[in-house]
C-alpha cells in the first residue's frame, strides 16, 4: 500500500500525545493539517483511527495496533539520523544503554568510565529501567543494547549477545534486630519474619516468587520497593530481613549478615543484550570489546 512516510509521521505525534494540537506545536504546521492528514491516512487505510471528542482523544483498537509498529519505526529513523550526525563529527556515533540503577551503579560504572576515557567525544546516553522495562526499550528500538539479569522471561535469547557476569542473592538481616538460632534457614522459616524486596515489576521479583512456588511456599513481603540500595538501609535499622544481589553487600555493612539458606539458591547472570534485527553501531561494538565474558573466565 502507498502511504507517505509523513502521513505515519503525524500519526505518531497525534498518537503518542493525543493531542491534535499538541502534534501540531511539535511538526510545525497547523492543526487543520494535522487534522486532514490523519482523515487522509483512515481513508486509506479503512480504519478508523482515532476517537475523537470536544475532551479528549483516544486510540481505537486498530490505531493501537498500529502504533505498536509505527513507534519503533520512528525510533529507529530518529536513531539512525542521530548516529549520522554524530559520526560525521565524532568518528562514533552516540552510545544509547539501557540498564537498572543496581547495574549501572554496582557493576557498568567502571566500563562507562573506560569508554568515556578512550573515546571522549562519544556522546553515552543512559536510561534507567528495570530489567523488565529495558526489553521494552530495547524492542522498541529506543536504545542500542540494553544490561539485564537473567533469567528473563520476557527477554529473546536471540539478542544476549554476552554473558558479563555471574552472581548469586542473598538474605541479609541485623542481628540486633533478630534471634537466628541456626547457622542455616529455610525459606519456611523465612515466612516467620518480614521479607523485604524489589517489586514486582522486575526480575529478582519475579525469581524469588517462582523459587518460593517451587517449594510449595507463597511468599509475601511486607515491603517492595524499587532500590536494593534501600533495601540494604531498611535492613541494617532492622525494619526486616532483605533480598538482595550479592553485588551489592559492601565489606563495610559489618553490621549485617547474610542468611544461609538451606535450600540451594540458583545462581543468575548479568547479560548484555542488542537487538539482531538491526545494524549494530561502531559505538556498540566498542562497548561490547570492553565488557568480559563470564563463560570465558569461568571455563
Amino acid at each position: 500500500m502507498d502511504i507517505n512516510y509523513e502521513l505515519y509521521k503525524v500519526f505518531y505525534y497525534v498518537a503518542t500525545s493525543l493531542s491534535f494540537s499538541d502534534a501540531s506545536k511539535k511538526l510545525f504546521i497547523s492543526q487543520s493539517a494535522v487534522s486532514q492528514s490523519i482523515k487522509t491516512l483512515e481513508k486509506k487505510l479503512g480504519q478508523s483511527l482515532f476517537i475523537r471528542s470536544t475532551k479528549k482523544v483516544q486510540l481505537t483498537p486498530s490505531g493501537a495496533l498500529l502504533l505498536k509498529h509505527v513507534e519503533p519505526a520512528m525510533n529507529l529513523i530518529s536513531r539512525g539520523e542521530s548516529q549520522l550526525l554524530d559520526s560525521g563529527t565524532l568518528g562514533l556515533g552516540q552510545l544509547h544503554i539501557g540498564a537498572s540503577d543496581t547495574i549501572c551503579r554496582y557493576f557498568l560504572l567502571p566500563y562507562l568510565k573506560q569508554f568515556h576515557k578512550t573515546f571522549p567525544n562519544v556522546p553515552i546516553k543512559i536510561t534507567n529501567a528495570t530489567s523488565i522495562q529495558c526489553v521494552n526499550l530495547l524492542d522498541q528500538r529506543k536504545v542500542d543494547l540494553i544490561v539485564t539479569n537473567f533469567p528473563n522471561t520476557h527477554l529473546n535469547h536471540a539478542y544476549i549477545q554476552k554473558t558479563v557476569c555471574n552472581f548469586s542473592d542473598v538474605f541479609i538481616a541485623n542481628p540486633a534486630y533478630f534471634d537466628f538460632d541456626e547457622q542455616e534457614i529455610a525459606f519456611e522459616q523465612l515466612q516467620q519474619y518480614p521479607i523485604m524486596m524489589l517489586d514486582r515489576n522486575s526480575t529478582t521479583s519475579e525469581f524469588l516468587h517462582n523459587l518460593f512456588l517451587q517449594h510449595q511456599l507463597e511468599l509475601l513481603p511486607q515491603v517492595e520497593l524499587s532500590s536494593n540500595d534501600l533495601l540494604i538501609d531498611m535492613a541494617r535499622i532492622g525494619l526486616g530481613i532483605a533480598f538482595i544481589p550479592d553485588f551489592c553487600l559492601s565489606r563495610d555493612d559489618s553490621d549485617l549478615i547474610v542468611l544461609h539458606t538451606k535450600e540451594k539458591m540458583p545462581t543468575r547472570q548479568i547479560v548484555v543484550s542488542a537487538n539482531t534485527t538491526l545494524p549494530v553501531s561502531a559505538s556498540t561494538e566498542e562497548f561490547l570489546k570492553l565488557l568480559p565474558d563470564a563463560r570465558t573466565a569461568s571455563a
